[in-house]
């Protein structure tokens, strides 16, 4: 099934038309028309092997298609967030040394470390962060890039559930803040319905895209994560009532377990 073209708000920052991938004779991404427009946040799903990561790596410039046509808007400024990143112990890298390679006005630089409560570790080492603080490392200094678009891989990973509820709630506030368009990978499908504006269901091809509420009812949605789906709502951050309330330990949010791909 070929792609259908993207209906974004003009002017879009980036839009790719008819890519393709092809790599080993396998087909990694056939005839993707996707754009992404200012301020929007959309999250692209998709089962393992889909080439998710593949149409990342197009997007940031890492990878070229084998046929197909990129434009962007002229001094587009892109950031990136891994899912992984694992410097060398042998590298005396702190955290202040990290966010010290991304130059950025005195008050912004002091609001996102605020936001993304990591003022008490700058002086810790990279390599000793446990992975919920690595990942909001990596987000404070993504945003002081001052980007555009601000790209996301499976970013919560390793966050708990209180932590990672509030972090979603950054990253939602981020287009206001700072005028730039969020694109994320998430197998979080509780995120997926309830924080984001757009979805785009890759699987080598782009099954469908849209709204949340009716992405749901697509019959290839359907196909790769089932009709049963129940969505939490989770409206507070503990279990129980008043001063004795405990942190909840049983986090109900559907999620997809992700696995290496192309």
């Amino acid at each position: 099934m070929s792609a259908v073209f993207e209906v974004v708000p003009a002017p879009a920052l980036i839009e790719l038309a008819q890519i393709n991938v092809r790599i080993d004779e396998r087909d990694i991404l056939k005839n993707i028309d996707f754009a992404i427009g200012e301020k929007e946040i959309v999250t692209l799903i998709g089962p393992n092997g889909a080439g998710k990561s593949t149409l990342i790596k197009i997007i940031l410039g890492i990878v070229k298609p084998n046929s197909g046509k990129i434009h962007s808007q002229k001094q587009l400024k892109l950031a990136y967030v891994p899912q992984k990143f694992n410097p060398s112990h042998s590298l005396p890298l702190r955290v202040k040394d990290l966010l010290d390679l991304e130059p950025c006005p005195t008050a912004i630089r002091a609001e996102i470390i605020r936001d993304t409560g990591i003022a008490k570790l700058q002086h810790s080492k990279v390599q000793q962060l446990s992975g919920g603080e690595r990942q909001r490392v990596l987000l404070a200094r993504a945003l002081l890039r001052q980007p555009n678009l601000l790209v996301l891989d499976e970013p919560m990973q390793g966050l708990d559930i209180q932590s990672e509820a509030e972090l979603y709630d950054y990253v939602r506030s981020l287009p206001e803040r700072y005028g730039c368009s969020i694109l994320i990978v998430s197998h979080d499908l509780q995120w997926v319905m309830q924080g984001t504006q757009r979805v785009v269901c890759l699987n080598k091809h782009i099954c469908c895209s849209g709204l949340p509420d009716s992405i749901q009812q697509h019959p290839e949605y359907q196909a790769i994560f089932g009709t049963n789906r129940v969505f939490y709502h989770h409206h507070h951050d503990h279990c129980g009532h008043g001063d004795t309330a405990t942190p909840c330990q049983h986090d109900p949010r559907p999620h997809i377990h992700p696995e290496p791909e192309a």
